[in-house]
Order: structure tokens, then C-alpha cells, then sequence
């Protein structure tokens, strides 16, 4: 078949003139454009893009600005790379021109990078030759790190992601806004409200010795922390009584003075830490201990939920809107393409058809020669048969005749056996393909799995030697039997039919790794760990069930389907760790050692491979304020310019948590959208999408008989047949329809439940007086809100109970109004229960669930007043049940009602990503066992590196000090959180999965060294691959994938109750926005002197007066510091 033809690009247009004298035919012009044409010289650029790169990672800083002979060599090699970009640079300004003409080299965002980049670099280099005093040139080369973003501009895929992030930059831009808004508005409250009063900590009178190893906030409030002896653990302490909550010029405040409200920048530094949500309680708990603890609790709580869980969360929304756009853009793009390549199509099949018709006509005029050349080939066949062959005649025509029969009954034999086997061969294929497409097969298949399964998470620390002789064994086992599954579908299927299939692809990948591991390690090339961890990857050909199970498929199709975008985000991601992990190595290489008394932090910048795990950890939010504090008090503090280095924290936090993060979740959130929508498609469509997809999987639909043929043809008629159908209803809907409905309609507004027909308690009819009276009561608006005002106050009064003292007074008094409450809510359940019914029939009282709590709620309240002995546990239990009382307040809140119902269907509905992520944490927790079981243990000895060695006592020195030394008993212990077998190993991910105290679990696995031998510092880093491996699987995909289900959920169960309506949603709102608007009316005065000044008030000169005034007023407010003669640094 003839491969079909390229589209046609148009030419590029080229400026006239460039840089105001070169033309389009002047020689040196045309030579630097063929060279930026030419794709080599692309390579090349790509190529010293990455060496550039590789000489920023091997470079190595030092303490004190030292160096070696490697960096002075990579310091040379710069040069290098700045005239390779230079010349890079020159050529494409000739070609392109520079500045003022469309298409000039400036007028591209990414040669605007490259010239900056460019120019700064030689700008170093030159001040760096000529020696300029009080300039740091380090500072300037610092700007080398942003080369990689030339990677960006080189790959398409990556300029995707870029643009639809940069695109949302306006929007977020507003947001950001409204950020800083909300943190400047909280940092001026606490600036009020807390400016100075972290300061004070507990020391001693006589010689100002701090009361605790670290110093924390007390105050002289009532609710304080005070200074007793009490407070202290320490029996030195406790018997000192001379100790006073005062400031202290030693103690700078917590986290040595950084974390403040002192003045309005540490106030925003700490406003930004409560709102990232990381570190707040502390602050919380300090002030508290500061200033009391009744009302700061207020303001922090209100910060969180104002600043985290509200206003930061839009960036999703935003994040979510561009990339739905994105998609739309890029199917109206397919659209297009497809509709070029159908012309295309056409024109090629246009020629195709003429060809074949001027073929016919000459086939038609040589059909007469044809014929009797046939003629005269077969007497010529027959003449050489009868005739000699050989001039001398040595064998006759009658030998010859012989002859040639023996040869043609040889011939004929072999044929005929040859065919036979060729019959016998389609037979057994046949059968062969009959028994792979069974479903008999494919659960044996499954089955298998699960058994290989089984016994890989058998394995497990310090087990049996006849266990490992087995799982040796059954390895092989199940390796001989995938091996014959391979070959058999093979056999069956062909080899290109097979190889149509992902999964027939990746099972073959796993056995073919398997069968290397096996004899690599049979003859003992390699230890049986490395390359085990593939046989890992066999679970993940459970997802086969998929075949059979279609919700569960429709999701991993739609997980799929987002790995396209997922693996550009990924690559946009590591670019950016890189570029941040070398500016952390430009700015703080070799300065995290700055306190000799203690041990550098393990989250620093001293390595290439250290500051990129520095960065993720940033990236996660994990601790991040802690790495900020270490690198403010690299350059000196918050006495020094050290707070300008908070800079880099923050926009490292700001664009890698809350956008470049928030993009996973918005891609989820775009594909679960677009797969809902065509799961809610209809029938006929979803049947012919799932036989189509069913046909292309290729292992099981590749290759079908005629019964398949059957089928697929029988679900396309169905289905065309079903959306015909449907579209005619539809049709007629509008027709019948098309009528102005009332606001009530489309706000969705329901009616007042009516009556049931049945009987009520098998006494009362739904014509009975009496019922109709409780149902004009129970319906009326004031008795409902009454009994939410009684839900709301009971709550509240259990909540004011005294736990402690259960005979209380206030207990007492607090008892007597529960008797008062529950009867209430008694009374409303009687009267409900006469109104609905009790279970029987349909529309019954029992027969909703929200009622059902109703009467689990008072059922509690009324058996333990029944049952008053406290001693007797199951009361404590019924008493322990009220506080299920406040969610009876569901029922009566139509909003809130609508959240719990949106909540419980998402649940009911998550269990397939429940189930992928158990699989795919399963499987990383079989490979964490693999490798990292027995490895997790230690001796609080660092010197003993094994359990038999960790014994006795040995000699160490508090705070590091030689006058303090402290004897320890030797103690050989094992982490709390380990690898050493499956169910250790799926807590130990969850943990992970959670970011909280990842870190710490990751660095143990760093130092981990071999099984039951102590850790070794970095003793293998490469095994961070897979803690990152793993982060980003579930906790950044598979984590989101929750969250945009449950988004996903609440939009479609909005958009439920207006299922049968035929306006869409912006149909509805701008009816909604037309009945509901009314004229804006504006007064003016008759008087002239108020005519004056109303008109001075509305103008806009007046507004713009005001908006100044109020930046002055908040300008002025956060100019207030601590203390007040001291000069604002920050």
C-alpha cells in the first residue's frame, strides 16, 4: 500500500532585511539561515545544552567560597559553553534579525531567555577577568542555572504543558493577589496582637541560665505558660525556685528569632508557614503559651481555613479551567486534521480509481495474446516432456517418461504430506487460539497471578531456609508456565498479532527479564536482588481482569489516557528540580555546616543528587520550613540580609506545590470529567466504544472468528440504531417542551412532601383530620427551624459537658436541658412517624436513611436516661453515641444535605481506585521488602555494626559538650517504620503516601547497608529512585485521582436535578440572571449643594482618592516593629 503523502508545509517568511543591511540573498545571511535550519546544528545545541547542564551537577561547593582542581576545570569548560551559546546567538540574530521587524530574534519568549542567559553570562565571565571589587560575581553566575529552560524551547511536548500553565498565569495572577491580600491582612493583625511577645522564655534570676534544654514561650497571662518548678522535668530545675518568665537576649524567640510577628515582614513569613499548613500548630502553641490560650486559637484557625482550605485552593479551579479549555482546542485541532487527512484520502483514492480504470482497458486489449500464449506454453510443456532433452540422446523418450512419473508421484507424495501438515498445523491453531480466547484460560492465567503473588509476599525477614528454598523453586515454576503462555499465544496468534497487544508486549518483557534474572543468578553472575524487583512487576498483569469488569476498565482507560500529559508534566517537573537544585547549590553549597555544635542537616545543597532530594522534599511540603530556617541561618540570620534568601523557599513552594502539583490533580480532574461524560453516554454509543475498544486490545480480540465478526457487526447496528432513537426522543423533548418554565423550575426548588395514600400505623387514613394537622405542623417553616435551633443548642451543650467531672454542677444543669431536648426531638419523630407511616409502606418514615439516624439519635437519649447507672459500660456507650446528635442537622440543611449525599455516592463508587491504588502500593511494597528487608536495624553505638557487637555500655557527650560526658547502655534497635515483611511494608508507604516524616524514612533507606548490619552514611543513594518512584505515583496521581473523583462527583450530582431539563447550565443561569435582575437605581439629589457633593463621591477620582488613602492607612499599620527603635531588616 502506498504510504500516504506529507501535508504540505507553507514556506517560512523571512524579513527583507536583517539588522538593517543584510538581505535575504546577502552570502552570510543565507549561510546562518541554512544553519539554523539545519537539524544537526539543533543537536548540537541540545547536546551542549545537557554537557552544560552535567558541568553544573558535577560541580562541587565548598565551605568558606574553596575549591579543587575539578571546579577550577568546570570553571575553564564555562568559557567554553558561552561562546558556543554566543555564536549560537549571533547566528540566529543575522538570520532572523534582532528586534524591530515581526519574526525577529527578541520577538520570541524563548530566544528572549537564551539572550539573557547569553548576556549575563559574558557580563560574569568579564567582571570576573578584570577582578571588580565589592560586586559578587557568584551571585551574577548564579543566573548559569536557568540554561536548562533552553531545553523547553527545543521540545514541543514540553511547550505544551508550559504554554497552558503560562496561559493561566492572568488568572493566577488575580488569585495571587487575593493571597497576598489575605496573608498582608493577617500579618497586620498579628502584628497587632502579637508584635514582641515570642520573646520571653523561663531562665534563671542569679545567672540567666535558660529552665529547659529548649527554651519556649511563657507569659503572665492567667492561661500562660508560667515558670513553676512544676513545669520542669529536670529535678535541678524543680528545686530551683528562682526561675521568671522574662525576655532574654540570648534567645532570639522560636526557630532563633525567625518565627515572629515582630514586623510585617516575619509577620507574612509566618502567616505564609500557617498557611502552607506546615509547622502552624507549633506557632499556634507558642503564642499560646505567649498570651493564653483563650482567643489566639481564633485567629489561627480562621487563617487556615480562609487561607488554606479556601483561597489557595482556587489555584486548582484555575489550573483545572485552562487545561479543559486546552483539551477542547485539541480536539477541535484532531477534528481539523482528521478532515485534511480525509481529503487527502479522497484525492489519493481519486487517483487510485483512474489508475485501475486505464489498467482494465489495457488488461482487455492483451487478453487475446494472453490466451494463446497460454496455448503455445502448454504443447511447449507436453513436447518436452515426450522429447528428448539431451543432443546425444543417452537417455531416450520412454526413460525419460519414467523417470519424470517416479519424480511427479515423489513430488505429488511430498505435497500431499506437505498440505496435510499445513491442515494438521491450521487445526491445532485453531484450537490453540479457541483455548487462549476462552475465558476458562484467562482466569487460569489469573489464577496464576494470584498464586505468583502469594508467594511473593511470602517473603519475608528472617525466614525459614526450606521458605527460600521453595519461593526459589515456585519462581521457577511460575516462570517455566508464563513462558508457555508466551510461546502458546505466540503459536496461536502469530507473532505481529501478538506483538499488537500492550499487554501481550509487557508479559512478554517480564518473562523474557525473568528467564535473564534466572540464569544470571543460576550461575551466580549476579546476587538474586537488582533485577528480582521485575518479578514485582508480574502483579500488574492482574489488571487483566479489566477484560471482564467495565467500570474498572473505563477507569484504567482513563488513567491511560492521562499518561501522555502526565509524562510531559513529569519532564517540566524534573526540569524544574534540576534548575532549583542548582541555584540551591549556587546559593548554598557548602553553608548548611554553620553551627559546629551540631551535625549538618541532611536536607542541604552540597551534592548535585542531595539537592535534588533537598527540592523534592520542598516539592512535598514535608519539613520545608525547617530546610528555610537552615538556609536563613546559613547567611547569618535575621540580623543580616540572610531573610532575602526566604525568597527562594517561597517561590520554590509557591510554584512547585501549588501550581506545578495542582496540575496533576487538574489533569485528573479533566479525564475523569471526560470519561464520565462517556460513560453517561448513550447506551448504543458506550456498547460500540467498549466492542471498538475491546477489538484494538489485541491479546483476546485480535484475530476473533466469525462468531466475533458477529458480534461487532450486531453492537454497531445496536448502537446506531439506539442513537438514532434517542436523537429523535431528544427531538421531540424540545418540541413538546420549548416552554418558558417558571425561576422555581430551574433553581430546582421541590414541593412540600405529600402524603402518603397508604394508612398510617394501620389507624389513620391520609384524609384523617388529625394527620393533617401533625403534617401542616411538621411542614411549617417555624417548627423546622425550631428543631434546628434545639439540634444546633444540644450540641452545643455536649460539647460543654465536663468529661472530667461527671457529677458537676454544670453537668447537672446541663442533664436537665437534655431531658428537654429529647423530648423535643421525640415529639418531632411521633409526629412524623403519624404523618409518613413507620416502615411498612413506600414513603414510610423508616424507609430514609437520614430518618433512621433521627431515631438511632433518640433511641440513645432515651435508653440511657432509662438506664442511670453510670457504671454500667453499655451506657457509657449509648452516652458515648450522642455525639451523632449534630448530624441530625443534615437532614434539615438542604446544602448540607446536598454535600453528605455527593460524599456517600463517591464513596460508594470509589472502590476501583481504591482497588488500583492497593495494587500499585502493593507492588511497591513487594519490591521495598525485596529490598530493603533486615536492613532497617541499628545501634544507638554508631561505632557497632552488628547485633553481636552492639553490647555493654558506652561513653557520649550531651549537646556534643567534652565536660558533659553521659554513659549509655548499648541498645541494637530496629526503625519504627521498616521493610521487613508485606503488611510492615504497606504501613510504611502509607506513611509515606501522607508526606508526613517521609524524609526521615527515606534517609534510614539511604544508609541502610546490608541485612542485619548497621546503617552506613549514603550507603546507597540510587534507592531514593524508588521512595520517588512511588511519591509520585500514588501520592501525586493516584492520591489526585481521589480528589478529582470526588470534584467529578459533586458536578455531576449538582447537574442530577436538572437531568430532564433542556437547557444546559449556562442556558439556565442566564434565565436565572434574567428573572431574578432588577434595574439598579441610583438617587440623586434635587438639592444643589447635595447635588455636589454626591456627584464628588461617585466619581472615580474620589474612589481612587480613598484607595489611596487605605494603602497609606495599611502601609502605616505595618510599619509598627519590635523593638521600637530598632531598624526593620525584614
Amino acid at each position: 500500500m502506498q504510504s500516504r503523502k506529507p501535508l504540505r508545509q507553507t514556506p517560512v517568511e523571512r524579513n527583507e532585511r536583517s539588522l538593517l543591511c543584510l538581505t535575504v540573498q546577502n552570502p552570510l545571511r543565507r549561510a546562518c539561515i541554512s544553519i539554523t535550519e539545519w537539524r544537526p546544528f539543533e543537536w548540537l545545541i541540545l547536546m551542549m545544552i545537557c554537557a552544560n547542564c552535567i558541568a553544573l551537577a558535577v560541580y562541587q561547593p565548598y565551605p568558606m567560597q574553596d575549591s579543587d582542581t575539578k571546579n577550577t576545570v568546570l570553571e575553564n569548560l564555562e568559557y567554553l559553553f558561552i561562546v558556543v551559546f554566543t555564536a549560537e546567538c549571533i547566528i540566529k540574530v543575522i538570520a532572523l534579525g534582532f528586534l524591530l521587524h515581526p519574526g525577529a530574534y527578541l520577538r520570541n519568549a524563548w530566544n528572549i531567555l537564551d539572550f539573557i542567559i547569553v548576556v549575563i553570562g559574558i557580563i560574569s565571565t568579564v567582571l570576573s577577568r578584570i577582578n571588580v571589587q565589592a560586586f559578587d560575581v557568584k551571585a551574577l553566575r548564579a543566573f548559569r542555572v536557568l540554561r536548562p529552560l533552553r531545553l523547553v524551547s527545543n521540545v514541543p511536548s514540553l511547550q505544551v504543558v508550559l504554554n497552558a500553565i503560562l496561559r493561566a498565569m492572568i488568572p493566577l495572577l488575580h488569585i495571587a493577589m487575593l493571597v497576598l491580600f489575605v496573608i498582608l491582612i493577617y500579618a497586620i493583625i498579628g502584628l497587632e496582637l502579637f508584635c514582641g511577645k515570642l520573646h520571653s522564655t523561663c531562665v534563671d534570676t542569679s545567672n540567666g541560665e535558660f529552665a529547659q534544654k529548649e527554651p519556649s514561650t511563657c507569659g503572665l497571662a492567667p492561661s500562660a505558660y508560667h515558670c513553676e518548678p512544676s513545669s520542669f522535668s529536670s529535678a535541678i530545675h524543680a528545686r530551683n525556685n528562682k526561675w521568671i518568665c522574662s525576655p532574654n537576649t540570648t534567645w532570639l524567640g522560636p526557630n532563633n528569632g525567625i518565627t515572629n510577628f515582630d514586623n510585617i515582614g516575619l509577620a507574612m513569613l509566618t502567616v505564609f508557614q500557617c498557611v502552607s499548613l506546615e509547622g502552624w500548630t507549633d506557632v499556634m502553641y507558642w503564642v499560646n503559651d505567649a498570651v493564653g490560650r483563650e482567643w489566639p486559637w481564633i485567629y489561627f484557625v480562621t487563617l487556615v481555613i480562609l487561607g488554606s482550605f479556601f483561597v489557595l485552593n482556587l489555584v486548582l479551579g484555575v489550573l483545572s479551567g485552562e487545561f479543559s479549555k486546552e483539551r477542547e482546542k485539541a480536539n477541535a485541532r484532531g477534528l481539523f486534521q482528521k478532515f485534511r487527512e480525509k481529503q487527502q484520502l479522497e484525492e489519493d483514492l481519486k487517483g487510485y480509481l483512474d489508475w485501475i480504470t486505464q489498467a482494465e482497458d489495457i488488461e482487455q486489449l492483451n487478453d487475446d495474446d494472453e490466451h494463446g500464449g497460454d496455448e503455445h506454453l502448454v504443447g511447449g510443456v507436453g513436447g518436452g516432456i515426450g522429447g528428448d532433452l539431451d543432443g546425444d540422446g543417452v537417455l531416450d523418450g520412454e526413460e525419460q517418461g519414467v523417470e519424470g512419473e517416479e519424480k511427479q508421484q515423489r513430488s505429488s507424495a511430498l505435497i500431499v504430506q506437505w498440505r496435510f501438515l499445513q491442515r494438521l498445523n491450521r487445526r491445532c491453531r485453531r484450537g490453540c487460539r479457541r483455548m487462549v480466547k476462552s475465558q476458562m484460560f484467562y482466569w487460569l492465567v489469573i489464577v496464576l497471578v494470584f498464586l505468583n503473588t502469594l508467594v511473593l509476599t511470602s517473603e519475608h525477614y528472617g525466614q525459614e531456609p526450606w521458605l527460600d528454598h521453595f519461593q526459589t523453586g515456585a519462581n521457577l515454576f511460575f516462570v517455566i508456565l508464563f513462558t508457555m503462555e508466551m510461546l502458546l499465544k505466540m503459536y496461536s496468534l502469530g507473532l505481529l498479532q501478538y506483538m499488537n497487544s500492550q499487554f501481550n508486549r509487557f508479559d512478554c518483557f517480564i518473562v523474557i527479564s525473568s528467564i535473564i534474572e534466572f540464569v544470571l543468578v543460576y550461575f551466580e553472575f549476579m546476587k538474586p536482588l537488582g533485577i528480582s524487583v521485575l518479578r514485582s512487576a508480574r502483579l500488574l498483569r492482574i489488571f487483566k481482569v479489566t477484560k471482564y469488569w467495565a467500570s474498572l476498565s473505563q477507569l484504567i482507560t482513563s488513567l491511560l489516557s492521562s499518561l501522555r500529559s502526565i509524562i510531559s508534566l513529569l519532564l517540566l517537573l524534573f526540569l524544574f528540580i534540576v534548575i532549583f537544585a542548582l541555584l540551591g547549590m549556587q546559593v548554598f553549597g557548602g553553608r548548611f555546616n554553620y553551627d559546629p555544635m551540631r551535625p549538618k542537616p541532611r536536607a542541604n545543597f552540597d551534592t548535585f543528587t542531595q539537592s535534588l532530594l533537598t527540592v523534592f522534599q520542598i516539592l512535598t511540603g514535608e519539613d520545608w520550613n525547617t530546610v528555610m530556617y537552615n538556609g536563613i541561618e546559613s547567611y547569618g540570620g535575621i540580623g543580616s540580609l540572610g531573610m532575602l534568601v526566604s525568597i527562594y523557599f517561597i517561590v520554590l513552594f509557591i510554584c512547585g506545590n501549588y501550581i506545578l502539583l495542582n496540575v496533576f490533580l487538574a489533569i485528573a480532574v479533566d479525564n475523569l470529567a471526560e470519561a464520565d461524560q462517556v460513560m453517561n453516554a448513550k447506551p448504543g454509543e458506550e456498547d460500540e466504544m467498549e466492542v471498538e475498544g475491546e477489538y484494538e486490545e489485541g491479546e483476546y480480540e485480535h484475530g476473533e472468528t466469525d462468531e466475533d465478526g458477529l458480534d461487532l457487526e450486531g453492537d454497531g447496528e445496536d448502537g446506531d440504531d439506539e442513537v438514532g432513537g434517542d436523537g429523535e426522543e431528544v427531538n421531540d423533548e424540545v418540541v413538546v417542551g420549548a416552554r418558558p418554565r417558571r425561576a422555581s423550575h430551574l433553581t430546582g426548588q421541590s414541593k412540600q412532601k405529600p402524603i402518603p395514600k397508604a394508612s398510617s400505623l394501620f389507624l389513620l387514613s391520609h384524609t384523617n383530620p388529625f394527620r393533617l394537622f401533625c403534617n401542616r405542623i411538621i411542614n411549617h417553616s417555624y417548627f423546622t427551624n425550631s428543631v434546628l435551633i434545639c439540634i444546633l443548642v444540644s450540641s452545643a451543650m455536649l460539647a460543654a459537658e465536663d468529661p472530667l467531672q461527671a457529677q458537676s454542677y454544670r453537668n447537672t444543669i446541663l442533664n436537665y436541658f437534655d431531658y428537654f431536648f429529647t423530648t423535643i426531638f421525640t415529639v418531632e419523630i411521633t409526629l412524623k412517624v403519624i404523618v409518613y407511616g413507620l416502615v411498612l409502606h413506600k414513603g414510610s418514615f423508616c424507609r430514609n436513611a437520614f430518618n433512621l439516624l433521627d431515631i438511632l439519635v433518640v433511641a440513645v437519649s432515651l435508653i440511657s436516661f432509662v438506664l442511670k447507672s453510670d457504671a454500667i459500660s453499655v451506657v457509657k456507650i449509648l452516652r458515648v453515641l450522642r455525639v451523632l446528635r449534630p448530624l441530625r442537622a443534615i437532614n434539615r440543611a438542604k446544602g448540607l444535605k446536598h454535600v453528605v449525599q455527593c460524599v456517600i455516592v463517591a464513596v460508594k463508587t470509589i472502590g476501583n481506585i481504591m482497588l488500583v491504588t492497593f495494587m500499585l502500593q502493593f507492588m511497591f511494597a513487594i519490591i521495598g521488602v525485596q529490598l530493603f528487608k533486615g536492613t532497617f536495624f541499628s545501634c544507638n553505638d554508631p561505632s557497632r555494626m552488628t547485633e553481636m557487637e552492639c553490647r555493654g555500655e558506652f561513653i557520649t557527650f550531651e549537646d556534643g559538650d567534652p565536660t558533659k560526658p553521659v554513659s549509655m547502655k548499648r541498645v541494637w534497635q530496629r526503625a519504627d517504620f521498616h521493610f521487613d515483611n508485606v503488611m510492615d511494608a504497606m504501613i510504611s508507604l502509607f506513611v509515606v503516601s501522607t508526606f508526613e516524616g517521609w524524609p526521615d524514612l527515606l534517609y534510614v533507606a539511604i544508609n541502610s547497608n546490608e541485612e542485619d548490619r548497621g546503617p552506613v552514611y549514603n550507603a546507597r543513594q540510587p534507592v531514593a529512585i524508588f521512595f520517588i518512584a512511588f511519591i509520585v505515583v500514588i501520592a501525586f496521581f493516584m492520591m489526585n485521582i481521589f480528589v478529582g473523583f470526588v470534584i467529578v462527583t459533586f458536578q455531576n450530582e449538582g447537574e442530577r436535578e436538572y437531568e430532564n431539563c433542556e437547557l444546559d447550565k449556562n442556558q439556565r443561569k442566564c434565565i436565572e440572571f434574567a428573572l431574578k435582575a432588577k434595574p439598579h437605581r441610583r438617587y440623586i439629589p434635587r438639592n444643589r449643594f447635595q447635588y455636589r457633593v454626591w456627584w464628588f463621591v461617585t466619581s472615580q477620582f474620589f474612589e481612587y482618592a480613598i484607595f489611596i488613602i487605605i494603602m497609606l492607612n495599611t502601609t502605616t499599620l505595618a510599619l509598627k516593629h519590635y523593638p521600637p527603635g530598632a531598624l526593620i531588616l525584614f
